[in-house]
């Protein structure tokens, strides 16, 4: 099974970018896809399905906003469409696809870059998505948990930790969850794989950041312990670029 997430900051907008042609060269089986910014009926379903994929989708209420789905070649068993918790459905942030004993989670997590208010309901957010996990491992222990995180999480998965030090995104008490989330259980399956350092996932559109590879990594795919075994490849795909993140890829046995 390979799977991709990535971020598309608008699925119209990427598709103008070639994102289609993309998707007819076959880069996964499963690609999970954050921040569609796209109503349902606005998702161009007939294109995505000319290169193979069947798409489920769940979009925020305010129109152009947030929204996740789930394009994928091998027919799920079951599809949830949120979490069950009212704001973060409300902001279409969490879709759930079931294939036999593995389940897919794709989650846009907020960002709180645009004032204390969102970065207050950041780590609500937070705190609630890893109780639905751990609510979710009782029955379904075998999670890949694909998303835009919107945190880096050490001082190796940002251009310029110390500049960055009071940023939201990489602020003490988000760096800490993600030490709780890799050590409860979680496995941050890119670092599996890689330990080097400038691997990034998201670069600002300002002073050519992307050009010079000033960026942060913020896009994960993790998979619980009882998924260890099964991890065969990752990587960041930094040269595929419709939108301001790129491509996160994973390939398990």
């Amino acid at each position: 099974m390979r799977i991709i997430t990535y971020n598309v900051n608008g699925i119209r907008s990427a598709v103008k970018k070639g994102f289609i042609d993309w998707l007819k060269t076959d880069p996964a089986d499963i690609i999970c896809l954050q921040e569609i910014k796209a109503n349902k009926e606005d998702v161009p379903v007939a294109e995505i399905k000319t290169a193979g994929y069947n798409v489920y989708s769940f979009s925020a209420q305010k129109k152009g906003y947030s929204g996740v789905a789930i394009l994928t070649k091998i027919a799920p068993d079951n599809v949830v469409y949120g979490s069950n918790i009212e704001q973060s459905d409300f902001e279409g942030r969490v879709i759930r696809a079931d294939f036999g004993d593995v389940t897919i989670i794709n989650a846009y997590f907020p960002s709180g870059t645009t004032g204390e208010e969102r970065q207050t309901y950041k780590y609500q957010w937070l705190d609630e998505f890893y109780e639905f996990i751990n609510e979710l491992k009782k029955t379904r222990p075998n999670l890949v948990i694909c998303g835009d995180y919107n945190i880096c999480h050490l001082d190796i998965d940002i251009h310029n930790p110390k500049g960055n030090k009071n940023s939201s995104g990489f602020l003490p008490e988000e760096r800490k969850w993600m030490d709780k989330w890799f050590e409860t259980g979680h496995v941050d399956t890119f670092r599996h794989f890689n330990k080097e350092p400038h691997q990034y996932s998201w670069w600002s559109a300002f002073a050519g950041a992307r050009a010079n590879n000033k960026g942060w990594r913020i896009d994960y795919i993790s998979v619980t312990e009882s998924m260890k075994n099964k991890l065969k490849h990752g990587e960041i795909r930094q040269q595929i670029v419709h939108s301001d993140h790129c491509p996160v890829f994973l390939e398990l046995i």
